[in-house]
């Protein structure tokens, strides 16, 4: 059964529901992610605790990597306290 983006009877249309919405925010997401990147080319002096911290992009890419952490430690995460649909039941 394809899927044809049309909301149910009485269902209001949202703008997410749109997918060229949905590839302006991931590309406005990419020229965030750049913008941040290219920010690190005139942002100088910094004074960080650690000589990697002087690295071009370390922090983007230290973000993207503790976000991508998160991701996954919280998928094993999920296997350890997961549930069976009846648990609370008598």
């Amino acid at each position: 059964m394809a899927h044809d983006n049309k909301p149910a009877a009485g269902e209001k249309r949202r703008w997410l529901d749109d997918p060229r919405n949905v590839d302006k925010v991931v590309y406005t997401v990419y020229g965030l992610c750049g913008l941040s990147l290219l920010t690190d080319l005139v942002v100088r002096g910094r004074h960080g605790h650690f000589p990697v911290e002087g690295w071009f992009g370390f922090f983007c890419f230290f973000g993207f990597l503790a976000s991508v952490s998160l991701v996954l430690a919280a998928k094993a995460l999920r296997i350890v306290l997961k549930r069976d649909e009846d648990y609370y039941d008598d």
